[in-house]
């Protein structure tokens, strides 16, 4: 059991080397004493924040007043924090913790989304961990409670949270779900469930979570009228709405083109809505350099309502849905708000004559071919390299790269596909 925790504890900080320090003095001196840490060690902080930490773990000899451990989980953390939490990065004294935290705390951009849902006088978070989530959700309340059982990241908050300006949030060390048991109801409740298991591996499922927020639904929506959740991007969507009884909207939100978070609200309704089927709307949010797009929103009955119209061959121009739509599924409904027609029903992309401005990448179509060997060879004649993406096709990208010969970038952009006939064509296109 010993070997496991220390296994355990080198990768929460990897930056450090095996005899640098013990476990128990890491975590006497880290939570402990954080702030006390010497002149010297501070000014060695702020002149090396933009050096290589791993070159720094290894200089302990060199500087003989600083703390190198401390020393180098700090400019670790600012560093992320400047890309993932730049507001946090910008204050100054605001002290970070190992590795794994960081890497698992919601993005400053995500934050400043789900506090855009919520509003009202009193707020809950129940897994707050490092406290971004609760630091920017927490301004739209005049209350906050802020509940982590472990000490040392209560210590982070108590800290943290009045250098950013949060002095109205009460720290509460305790079991969430515990907590969850004897608080009075409030505005809002917000849970982030662990997605680790007890070997450090990502887990994806709900009931796999910690907490179990299936088994908690019907208490969370007697304590808060509304109940925030954020989820794995991994999740099944659907799996989601059939294991909750109580959701009335689903945000799936990305940034640049990538699937960050799905964010569940739920709130107590009616045995007679249950019963008859609580319609849920579903927001696909688009965030691109830092601007949110426009969300598409549905429910799954305008979804099986929806025409969907399937092209008899590809038109002038080319469309692939942004990763949020793709995690959501609105294929039908997409055909038609857009007038757009779909290659083929699994294909999940789309073609019209004139251009549209549709939710994802959108493309100028320069030719299509067949895989016979002489077509393939003269619509590829001059091509070195191009960005290479199948949809419904039988070979995965590397294999097909392998196939054509082809290198990775450029301005042009290959799809290979099945059209609604059951042709199998790669299409050659450029951003429009």
């Amino acid at each position: 059991m010993q070997g496991y925790v220390k296994n355990i504890s080198l990768f929460l900080y990897p930056f450090v080397k095996r005899d640098v320090l013990s476990e128990k003095t890491y975590l006497y001196r880290k939570y402990v004493f954080m702030d006390l840490l010497s002149p010297e060690t501070l000014h060695f902080i702020k002149e090396h924040r933009m050096d290589d930490v791993r070159k720094l773990a290894l200089q302990s000899g060199k500087y003989p007043l600083v703390d190198i451990s401390e020393a180098v989980v700090q400019i670790a953390g600012w560093q992320i924090a400047c890309k993932k939490i730049p507001s946090w990065a910008r204050t100054e004294g605001i002290i970070y913790p190992p590795h794994l935290s960081m890497e698992q705390c919601s993005s400053e951009i995500t934050a400043c989304y789900k506090a855009s849902l919520v509003h009202g006088d009193t707020f809950t978070d129940l897994t707050a961990g490092l406290g971004v989530d609760c630091s920017f959700i927490g301004k739209k309340f005049q209350k906050v409670y802020y509940v982590e059982q472990q000490d040392n990241l209560c210590r982070l908050a108590r800290h943290n949270f009045p250098l950013l300006g949060l002095g109205h949030i009460q720290i509460r060390q305790a079991d969430g779900v515990e907590y969850l048991k004897g608080m009075d109801p409030v505005d809002c409740l917000f849970l982030d469930p662990a997605r680790r298991d007890i070997y450090g591996g990502k887990t994806v499922a709900i009931s796999e979570c910690e907490p179990d927020v299936c088994a908690l639904e019907p208490l969370l929506v007697e304590k808060g009228r509304t109940v925030m959740i954020k989820l794995s991007p991994m999740l099944d969507l659907f799996s989601a709405l059939r294991e909750l009884k109580h959701v009335c909207e689903v945000h799936v939100i990305a940034v640049n083109n990538e699937c960050k978070e799905l964010v569940v609200i739920l709130r107590k309704v009616s045995p007679e809505v249950l019963e008859r089927g609580n319609e849920v709307v579903i927001s696909c949010e688009q965030i691109v350099d830092n601007s949110l797009t426009t969300p598409f929103r549905f429910t799954m009955k305008e979804e099986k309502d929806a025409t969907c119209v399937l092209a008899d061959c590809v038109e002038s121009f080319l469309y692939e849905p942004g990763v949020a739509l793709l995690k959501a599924a609105p294929y039908r409904l997409l055909s038609e708000r857009y007038a757009v027609k779909k290659l083929h029903s699994n294909s999940h992309l789309y073609t019209s004559e004139t251009l549209v401005d549709f939710p994802g990448r959108r493309f100028n179509v320069i030719g299509v071919s067949g895989f016979g060997k002489r077509e393939l060879r003269a619509f590829l004649e001059g091509v070195d390299k191009a960005n290479l993406t199948v949809r419904n096709f039988p070979a995965t990208v590397a294999e097909l790269r392998k196939k054509l010969k082809l290198k990775e970038g450029g301005d042009l952009y290959l799809f290979a596909t099945t059209l609604v006939s059951g042709d199998r064509v790669l299409i050659k296109c450029r951003k429009a």
